[in-house]
Formats: structure tokens, C-alpha cells, sequence
């Protein structure tokens, strides 16, 4: 099987090819990144010694290399690439419109026009929008995305799901919560404030710091995308996660307890526009039809993801802004 991975030297597309470049090695991976600031090569540098992963530096919104790519005997291809900081999206949108939606056509088009076995979109809980105190997000609620990241990554679903039904294209999507583990770039939540907890600078909370959102340990995420590409049934969407809700203020109050760090350091900073006040994961359907199970233990696993940016604190220029 060939399978090209785009966007995997960002963070889950790397944990991603770590996990199945050394288990399969009579699969090939094509990993094609545009290296944004997001993407690291450091991330993949254990895999250079495998014979069967193949980097390809480019962007795939390029139609003409995309379709030279996928013409080599490509099978499958797993969409991890994407724009996915909510608060860069408030910035400047045009940016997720161009990658999540015309990127996401992009291979969609190579799909159609090559025949491939099974296209993976990966997706996000965002799509969802906002919950209440109550219930989980299932793969029949409805899509309210309350973000340009959010609306960006929805557009590409619904635009995944309408290639599946129009050109027959086997479509799969799954949506995750929250992801946390090594190698995450800063501008996420929990790496944010592990590493300036260690520098000893305020940790920005949003608001009432009472924002809920399902965790999930992104080894955990690899292994249901693992399951979705061998046994993921086309035209269906699979939510992914460990039913692991925290606070936000909680979880910031747990990253400073783990490094004997003063709560003092917390800084309460103005709300961002349009935030969602909660999210959590139904994940039963890709635990009863592919027999899939959240393997980590979240607390053991924050103290393991504390430790990993202990040690390689030095990649990243520690600034409080958020």
C-alpha cells in the first residue's frame, strides 16, 4: 500500500508517521508538507533511516504537484494538513480558506482523477460548535462552527462527503477533541503554558478561565486513524476521544502543581471573539464498530508531555502573548 500523509511534519501527522512507518514496513509513506511555521523536520528525523517514508517539500493547494505525487501508485491519502490555530483564523481567515478548503479540493480532485483505494479527512470537534453543561457532540450533530478555523474545517468536510457521493470517491472523515503530547507548537494551550511555566512568565488565560474542552493524548488519536485505514467504512465520519474534560483553569492550575510552579502566574486576559464555551466527544461508534479504546492515562500522560518540553524547551521563543 502507498499512502501519502500531507501535512506530516506537523504535530499529530508526525506522531502519525512514527507510529506506522516502522510498524508497516511493506508500506510506503509519502509525506508532503509545505513546512509552514508549524511544521518541523525535526519531528520526523527517526524516520530517515526507513527505507519505506519518503519526504516531498510543497503546498497542497499545488494542483501540478499534487497530481504528480498521487499519479505514482498512491492508494491512499490521510489529510492531516491544515491551518488550525482558532486564534490565527480571527487574525487573517483568508489563509485556512485557502489551505483547509482548496488544499481539500485540491486532493480531492487527485483522488477522483486517479482512482485512489481511500481518501482520510482529518477533521476536528470544532465543526460541532459549542455544547452546554450536558451531553457530547455525536457523528449526527449538527455542524455549527463558530470560528474561520471552524468553518474552514467544515467547508472541507461537507466538500469531502460531497466528492464521496457525487464521484463515488471513498470518503472517510474523523473528528477528534483536543490533542496534547511531544513535539506540539506552542501556540496550543498546553504547551503555551507548560513552557511559560518554566520560564517563570504569566500563563494567559482566556476569560473566566471556565472554558471546557475533551483532551485526548495524540498516540491515542494515531491509533483510531490506524484502525480507520484499514477498517473505516467509506462515507462515514468517526469521532475520536478519551472523555477526558477539563477546565481550562484547572488543567493550567494541574501544569503548575506538576512543575512546583506558584498559581500566582496565572494572568487572566480578555476573551477571545467567538469561543466555545464547551466540547466533548460521543467517541461509542468507532469504539463499537472498529473496537477501538483510549489507551493513556491523561494525568500520566500531561506529566509525560511536561517532561518531553522540560528537555527541549530551547526549540521555541517563550512569549506570554496568546
Amino acid at each position: 500500500m502507498n499512502v501519502l500523509v500531507t501535512g506530516g511534519a506537523g504535530f499529530i501527522g508526525s506522531h502519525f508517521l512514527r507510529h506506522m512507518v516502522p510498524k508497516y514496513p511493506l508500506y510506503q509513506f509519502i509525506n508532503l508538507d509545505a513546512l509552514t511555521y508549524a511544521g518541523d523536520p525535526r519531528n520526523l528525523e527517526d524516520l530517515e533511516r526507513f527505507s519505506n517514508y519518503r519526504f516531498i517539500y510543497g503546498d497542497i493547494c499545488d494542483h501540478q504537484l499534487v497530481n504528480t505525487v498521487v499519479s505514482e501508485g498512491i492508494h491512499v491519502i490521510v489529510n492531516f494538513a491544515a491551518e488550525s490555530h482558532v486564534d490565527r483564523s480571527i487574525a487573517n481567515a483568508r489563509t485556512f480558506l485557502d489551505t483547509n478548503i482548496g488544499g481539500t479540493f485540491t486532493l480531492l480532485e487527485a483522488a477522483r482523477q486517479f482512482g485512489l483505494e481511500k481518501f482520510i479527512q482529518i477533521s476536528t470537534d470544532e465543526v460541532y460548535g459549542s455544547l452546554g453543561r450536558e451531553g457530547a457532540f455525536t457523528e449526527d450533530s449538527p455542524l455549527r462552527p463558530n470560528n474561520p478555523y471552524a468553518a474552514s474545517k467544515t467547508s472541507a468536510d461537507l466538500l469531502a462527503l460531497a466528492y464521496g457521493k457525487t464521484y463515488r470517491i471513498p470518503v472517510t472523515i474523523t473528528r477528534s477533541s483536543n490533542n496534547f503530547g511531544p513535539f506540539q507548537h506552542p501556540e496550543k494551550l498546553i504547551p503555551k503554558m507548560i513552557l511559560n511555566a518554566l520560564a517563570d512568565k504569566p500563563l494567559p488565560v482566556y476569560g473566566d478561565g471556565q472554558y471546557v474542552r475533551d483532551w485526548i493524548y495524540v498516540t491515542d488519536h494515531c491509533l483510531a486513524i490506524e484502525l480507520v485505514l484499514h477498517s473505516g467504512k467509506a462515507g462515514h465520519i468517526y469521532n475520536i476521544g478519551a472523555n477526558q474534560e477539563y477546565k481550562n483553569i484547572d488543567l493550567v492550575r494541574n501544569i503548575l502543581n506538576i512543575l512546583q510552579k506558584p498559581l500566582s502566574l496565572i494572568q487572566f486576559v480578555a476573551d477571545r471573539p467567538g469561543h466555545d464555551r464547551r466540547y466533548a466527544i460521543n467517541a461509542a461508534k468507532i469504539q463499537r464498530e472498529l473496537g477501538w479504546q483510549p489507551v493513556s492515562n491523561f494525568q500520566e500522560s500531561l506529566a509525560a508531555t511536561i517532561r518531553w518540553f522540560q528537555q527541549n524547551s530551547g526549540r521555541w521563543e517563550v512569549t506570554c502573548e496568546r
